[in-house]
């Protein structure tokens, strides 16, 4: 008679399990350091595996290690109990360890009907599959044998059918709320046991799925990811599983990241346990699964990660990759995320290494990555123009790096120049970086100030920023005196327009016309009565102007009278130094004196008639005065 006929249980004794057969055991495996003593002949009968070891044993008792056997001893008892005829226990959450197990031992049909692997592939199919928490256990359950379990096409089953359930629209069908019975309160909430949970099933909501895939390795994430994109789900979708994944496992992440909130978790993340991630790998995985595509949101994502990534130390293809994200975006970023500390061992507080290449990869990204479609929080930026708000988010950084005393003065230029001059059509933003880093930095030179003043284009200055400069004591007085020029030249053009201006009030009000170089200035708006009421302010500020402009005038005619009288005492071109320096200016050799506030429009600049020629790009840009 068969042991297994008489078989009524297994029972432990310390290591060992033994069988309740009424027969002593003929063979004996050793599974993880536990040892099963068992019988030959219901094992051969269902295990090719163990057929052909009890051939090569010749028919004796024998003790043998099955080695690396999928799911260890527990695993290998349901199996040892199916061959002794009794019930396998089969759930979602050991389902994928019998399955390997059972090919393991070659339980195939051709070992008996309806053997161990059949049976679990049809459980696989009938009650795994087609549904949501128990498709997330068995995924989850695959990580330690996922080669055996992608042998067995047990992996892509899963995530087949997770990103079938993920494209279904939840509303239809009752799904997933289906797969629960009726275990659903009229308020909507789950009942265990007839108890009210409190749980909800997030099922209108088009990231209900983030928290339940969240458990899933991040091996099975990655597959997930690119089963589910293959599906068609849409970018938007995909991204903000793969945002939720990282803040979940990078904690640093969290901490520059807005809008987190907590979700409410759904039923199946009632029963799973987070998955043990290594963050280097996390973030290198991550950086590959992210869309080429664009919004502010987005944006701000990749800053985080480009932080975390600084700290983490990961691999250099993975940071510039980010760099490279990041710059196709620049537009949509903020300046607090760009104000990335330095991580390595340099003096400075900020990495504006890494904010230069980012602005390179701006400048030389040849197509735009396209922007997702307007939904939650991945909206896109209505700017049309790029590269003027580019300009105006590199000036707000240079102005809060510049209080770094470690600061060298060639990064600052640096960071000036990494725009061109088309990008700002103000330079008011410059001149206040540069007032900020020339007051961090006292002990700057003369000769460094009117380097870094370069960048400025005194042409483009705002009355506002010329008065200011004007009366600056931290600027060079060669740099003072030429933003006196420009600041004379436009309070000459402001004077012009509106004496224009005023000349029209007679005219009637429905022929009043406004210059369009001072339409900033005067808007016509309630009619006449409102022209009257700001020609009246004008005219008071206009006044203001003149007899500003004249104490220049007349300023500048006492230095000229000066320089006469000393060089009427003198023969050489010496003492005109003397009495240049005496006044704080610096002269250069001309070929003949200039009449006194005479402009040039068609000569050389002004920074070439009163300092040495410099080979800058801004030069251009400036109009030539003499003041001697």
């Amino acid at each position: 008679m068969a042991p297994a006929g008489k078989v009524t249980g297994f029972h432990k004794e310390g290591n060992d399990w033994f069988c309740n057969a009424g027969l002593p055991s003929d063979i004996t495996f050793i599974v993880d350091g536990i040892n099963f003593h068992l019988h030959k002949f219901p094992l051969v009968s269902r295990c090719g595996k163990i057929e052909r070891i009890c051939e090569e044993s010749l028919g004796k008792s024998f003790t043998t290690a099955l080695e690396d056997f999928p799911g260890g001893p527990d695993t290998f008892l349901i199996a040892v109990k199916f061959c002794y005829g009794m019930r396998a226990e089969l759930t979602p959450r050991n389902i994928v360890n019998v399955s390997c197990a059972a090919d393991y031992l070659e339980m195939t049909d051709e070992y008996g009907e309806d053997n161990l692997l059949s049976k679990s592939e049809s459980f696989l199919h009938k009650n795994v599959l087609r549904n949501w928490k128990d498709c997330i256990l068995a995924l989850q359950s695959c990580d330690p044998f996922t080669p055996r379990a992608e042998k067995l096409q047990i992996v892509s089953k899963c995530l087949n059918a997770l990103s079938m359930m993920v494209c279904t629209d939840p509303s239809l069908f009752g799904w997933p709320m289906m797969m629960y019975g009726r275990l659903q309160s009229p308020g909507g909430s789950i009942l265990w046991n007839g108890i009210n949970t409190g749980a909800r099933i997030r099922s209108t909501e088009s990231d209900w799925w983030f928290e339940d895939i969240s458990y899933l390795s991040v091996g099975l994430f990655e597959k997930l990811i690119h089963t589910m994109e293959t599906r068609g789900i849409r970018p938007e979708s995909l991204v903000g599983a793969i945002m939720y994944y990282a803040r979940k496992y990078l904690p640093g992440l969290g901490r520059w990241q807005s809008g987190q909130s907590g979700k409410t978790r759904t039923v199946a993340s009632f029963s799973l346990t987070p998955a043990a991630v290594d963050q280097k790998v996390l973030l290198e995985a991550i950086e590959k699964l992210l869309p080429e595509k664009k919004g502010k949101s987005f944006c701000r994502f990749l800053l985080g990660l480009l932080r975390v990534a600084l700290i983490l130390g990961v691999k250099q293809a993975c940071k510039d990759s980010l760099e490279r994200r990041i710059g196709m975006q620049l537009e949509m970023a903020t300046l607090d995320a760009l104000l990335i500390p330095t991580y390595s061992d340099s003096d400075t507080l900020y990495d504006t290494d890494c904010m230069e290449r980012i602005v390179h990869h701006f400048m030389t990204s040849e197509s735009r990555v396209t922007s997702f479609s307007p939904s939650l929080d991945l909206e896109t930026s209505p700017s049309s123009e790029p590269l003027r708000k580019v300009a105006k988010l590199m000036d707000n950084y240079i102005a809060e790096v510049a209080s770094d005393v470690n600061l060298k003065p060639m990064k600052i230029r640096s960071l000036a120049d990494a725009l061109p001059e088309s990008s700002r059509p103000l330079h008011d933003g410059l001149y206040r970086a540069l007032d900020i880093y020339f007051k961090a930095h006292p002990w700057l030179s003369e000769r460094e100030k009117e380097e870094l003043c370069n960048v400025i284009d005194y042409q483009k200055l705002s009355i506002d920023a010329c008065a200011h400069a004007s009366q600056n004591e931290r600027l060079p007085l060669r740099i003072v005196l030429q933003v006196l020029f420009f600041e004379q030249m436009q309070l000459r053009t402001a004077l012009a327009g509106c004496l224009h201006v005023l000349d029209t009030e007679s005219a009637p009000a429905g022929h009043m016309m406004v210059p369009a170089d001072v339409a900033g200035q005067i808007v016509q708006r309630d009619g006449w009565a409102t022209v009257v009421r700001e020609n009246q302010v004008l005219k008071v500020d206009m006044e203001n102007m003149r007899s500003r402009v004249g104490e220049l005038e007349e300023e500048f005619g006492k230095i000229k009278q000066e320089m006469k009288r000393v060089t009427k005492s003198h023969s050489s071109l010496s003492s005109p130094r003397m009495v240049a320096r005496k006044i704080g200016c610096k002269l250069l050799p001309r070929s003949s004196d200039a009449e006194p506030d005479t402009i040039d429009s068609t000569g050389p600049t002004p920074r070439a008639s009163i300092e040495q020629p410099r080979s800058s790009r801004h030069s251009r840009h400036r109009k030539s005065f003499s003041l001697f």
